[in-house]
């Protein structure tokens, strides 16, 4: 069996789990998206709602935020597999928190399926959303100094990033070097990688 028919057996595998069905009372719908060539590799937290319903990775004003104001790419670019590979710590929306943002993402799904994704991505960065994806990786370390520092992850560059969520707009206002500083060499470095000029 060729390497992208082991991804393609996986990716069928993981959208048809519903081991959280009955934890989240509603029938869950998986999400991962790429190719095996994908040059990065983007691990966030868990799908949102509208994710849940419409089934595009990111389809939301967090993803909205994520291509066009911090990655500064395309639509087309940032859903083209072979550009990155979309996936998260759980790969099903986990439901609404109390909080008013969403439920923690189970452990047990990153477990049961991430390993096996990265194993079959070629990809030459990761990039870490969140403090459940940051964590799940490097535990032990301080989640805001993680985003103002470049780290290795099976041997390969990793940038890890506040998740671009609204509700993160006083994480944001308390630490505006992220978006005037980090973000832009950040943004640099993907374009050089998917080789598409920076402005």
């Amino acid at each position: 069996m060729s390497d992208d028919d082991l991804l393609e057996k996986l990716q069928k595998e993981i959208r048809a789990c519903h081991d959280c069905e009955e934890r989240f009372g509603y029938f869950p719908h998986p999400i991962a998206f790429g190719k095996k060539e994908a040059k990065i590799m983007q691990i966030s937290q868990a799908p949102s709602k509208l994710v849940h319903e419409t089934l595009r990775p990111f389809n939301d004003p967090s993803g909205k935020r994520l291509r066009e104001q911090w990655y500064q790419i395309s639509d087309d670019v940032f859903y083209d597999p072979t550009c990155f590979y979309i996936t998260s710590i759980a790969h099903c929306y986990p439901g609404k928190a109390k909080n008013g943002g969403d439920q923690k993402p189970p452990k047990h799904c990153a477990d049961k399926w991430l390993a096996k994704e990265m194993a079959c991505v070629e990809n030459e960065v990761y990039i870490l959303i969140g403090r459940y994806a940051a964590h799940y990786f490097f535990p032990k370390e301080n989640f805001t100094e993680m985003i103002f520092e470049d780290h290795w992850l099976n041997g390969k560059p990793t940038f890890i990033l506040p998740h671009p969520s609204p509700l993160n707009m006083r994480w944001f206002k308390m630490y505006p070097q992220f978006e005037a500083e980090r973000m832009p060499k950040i943004a640099k470095r993907i374009k050089e990688i998917l080789e598409i000029p920076y402005e």
